[in-house]
């Protein structure tokens, strides 16, 4: 069957939203959104997946009206997973993973997670770990474990309302859960000591096709009750899959948005450090990418304050000159830099001014080479998301990196990765140009930055 347009269910920290993504090109052709808010409680801060569902139904009548859909699929932030009642309802509110909650039974839920060698998972504070959250949930409801029948990750509880069909998949279960073995594509031992080893739907690969639309999703949207729906991957993996089936490795993707998550491919050797927030990943094909990452989409918006206001060169060139630096880490939680506060060397700039922009995007580019090294990257930089139209981030990660950055054109990666589960054997091998050299000037400028930057953090 030829492929045309594909309906992708885009789920962010941030915001929602539906594309539809034309196969031939990868581009997006329609594109709606709405606020990902969560709702308080009670029993806890969860998502609002009623209302999401009711914006993806209309989205979906919508586009097929306009343009007509030939498959959905599905990709959404990590961290997070559906308890299923048997009668397909759920069983509890999805858990908000920024809730604090977990951190309560901390002490508990460490005496029985598995080692970092077995999961390639960091300990992470909050609900990161999607078994300290399930943990946390059994031992706030006592009664919760025996309503769940079936554990889904995220994506795949959207695939489960759109299909009927359970599962699980490789990405969002290799994506810090510590419930999976990276390297042995299996589970790990925290499945059994949380009680739910049987219960958990079974692992798919993001592109296995699951089924046809329900009856009542294909009332409800006018779609042919035949449209075929993909099992779907983690957000980050599927901004790397455009990559990994156009690209020969060496590279690293950095996927930019509330999370900045570096991924290398073909890289050196290194052992990862879990207490600077690396992982492993695993890709749509199930296997292991070591990765690093930190909030830096969270980070540009809190120190920017929605005031951001383009840079030019000239301001560029003067927040070089004078040093006006942002160390680590804005967001102290997590990154390379966890534990650290954030401080100004310098003078600080003033909000709403190109310096101030400038300056953060010297930060942020900064932190993201530090992810690199951790990592072991080789070769070219492929920068997806928001921060590929931020030239001061991408001037400042070449000259720190000294690799080429290749920023690619569309706003966010992960609905056109999430497009090609369906078609990646007739997908485009398009090459996005890398970003031009700077000239003398700006990059000794850049170079000598960076070098000051680096010697500062030694320093505090």
């Amino acid at each position: 069957m030829t492929m045309g347009h594909v309906a992708v269910i885009d789920i962010g920290k941030t915001n929602a939203k539906l594309a539809l993504v034309r196969l031939s090109d990868l581009s997006e052709i329609a594109v709606v959104t709405r606020p990902n808010t969560v709702l308080p409680g009670p029993p806890y801060p969860h998502f609002d997946v009623d209302g999401h569902w009711e914006f993806i139904l209309e989205g979906l009548s919508r586009f097929h009206v306009e343009f007509g859909i030939d498959a959905i699929t599905v990709t959404t932030h990590g961290a997070s997973g559906a308890l299923i009642a048997a009668d397909g309802s759920l069983a509890a509110p999805i858990l908000d993973y920024e809730h604090t909650g977990p951190d309560d039974s901390a002490k508990a839920y460490d005496a029985i997670r598995p080692p970092f060698s077995e999961t390639g998972s960091p300990r992470l504070s909050m609900g990161l770990n999607l078994g300290a959250q399930l943990h946390w949930q059994f031992a706030t409801d006592p009664g919760l474990r025996e309503r769940v029948a079936h554990v889904v990750t995220y994506p795949q509880f959207w695939a489960h309302k759109l299909s009927g069909v359970l599962a699980t998949d490789v990405t969002s279960l290799g994506c810090h859960t510590d419930i999976w073995k990276p390297y042995e594509s299996q589970f790990s031992s925290l499945p059994m000591a949380l009680g739910i080893a049987g219960k958990i739907a079974p692992p798919r690969k993001p592109g296995d096709l699951l089924g046809p639309v329900t009856s009542d999703v294909a009332r409800r949207t006018g779609l042919p009750p035949k449209t075929p729906v993909y099992c779907g991957i983690h957000d980050s993996n599927a901004s790397l899959l455009s990559h990994l089936v156009a690209r020969k490795p060496p590279f690293s993707v950095v996927s930019t948005g509330t999370w900045v998550i570096a991924m290398a491919v073909g890289r050196k050797p290194v052992t990862l450090d879990p207490r600077r927030d690396t992982l492993v990943n695993v890709n749509a094909f199930g296997d292991a990418v070591p990765s690093a990452r930190f909030m830096g989409g969270r980070e540009h918006d809190l120190v920017l304050d929605g005031s951001a206001v383009g840079a030019d060169s000239a301001e560029m060139l003067q927040v070089l000159s004078q040093r006006c630096m942002l160390l680590p880490a804005v967001v102290p939680e997590t990154g390379p830099f966890a534990g650290t506060r954030a401080r100004w060397v310098g003078e600080e700039p003033p909000l709403g001014s190109g310096a101030r922009t400038a300056a953060v995007g010297f930060y942020l580019a900064l932190v993201t080479f530090h992810c690199l090294e951790l990592i072991g990257h080789e070769g070219p930089v492929i920068v997806e998301g928001p921060f590929a139209k931020n030239l001061a981030y991408l001037m400042m990660l070449g000259a720190a990196s000294h690799s080429p950055i290749i920023p690619t054109a569309s706003a966010t990666g992960t609905s056109e990765g999430a497009a090609l589960l369906v078609a990646q054997d007739d997908s485009p091998r398009y090459r996005a140009p890398a970003l031009p050299v700077p000239d003398t000037r700006m990059s000794e400028a850049l170079s000598s930055y960076a070098s000051a930057w680096n010697d500062s953090l030694a320093k505090a």
